[in-house]
């Protein structure tokens, strides 16, 4: 059984809602970062970087939400969260898998800490574009790749609660908001948001 090491409050809530929609029973190991938990040479063996979430599968150990959900993703078929290899979809599920670690979250940090970047040197470019490029993928939807729901969905839509509804960093747009409703609206996602928050199932 997969042990998911995750803390509420915390980025974990991708890996929450990802083994929720697998539907697959996992293992939840609580590491309260507000305890320093994730500093303890028990934890540092699974994620060196000493952050959540992280996850162990016998004798896989890995971190990152978005390589976590590109490993369960596969690990699980019969979840249907992944386009096979082969699928004419999968270059735009990866696509979006990973746009949100390298173009939202340095986005975010981007508004949050108020700095200037040149949008040439930026990897993400720039904070604006980052979300008009993610609000026009959005305008057709119901998800990114159509009617077919993903792990992609699980990354964007982790980062875009976070951004628009959690902390209101970006304001909020309709192709978000429709989005964030569906999401929202998912029961792996609403189990997912009361474990993340702590409160107990």
């Amino acid at each position: 059984m997969m042990k998911l090491y995750w803390s509420p409050r915390s980025r974990s809530f991708t890996a929450l809602w990802l083994m929720e929609e697998t539907g697959v029973p996992y293992q939840r190991v609580l590491t309260d970062i507000s305890t320093g938990a994730q500093r303890s040479l028990e934890f540092l063996t699974v994620n060196p970087m000493g952050k959540v979430p992280a996850l162990q599968d016998g004798d896989a150990a890995m971190a990152e939400a978005a390589a976590i959900c590109a490993y369960v993703a596969e690990r699980y078929p019969d979840a249907a969260l992944a386009p096979a290899l082969g699928d004419v979809h999968r270059a735009k599920y990866l696509y979006w898998l990973f746009f949100a670690p390298s173009c939202i979250e340095p986005a975010i940090a981007q508004l949050a800490a108020k700095f200037e970047m040149n949008s040439v040197a930026a990897g993400w470019g720039d904070a604006k574009r980052v979300f008009d490029v993610l609000e026009a993928a959005l305008e057709d939807g119901p998800w990114l790749l159509g009617e077919t729901f993903s792990a992609a969905d699980i990354a964007i839509g982790s980062s875009l609660n976070f951004a628009v509804r959690q902390f209101k960093m970006i304001s909020p747009r309709p192709s978000f908001d429709r989005y964030l409703d569906r999401c929202e609206s998912r029961p792996a996602f609403q189990r997912a948001a009361l474990m993340a928050a702590g409160e107990k199932m």
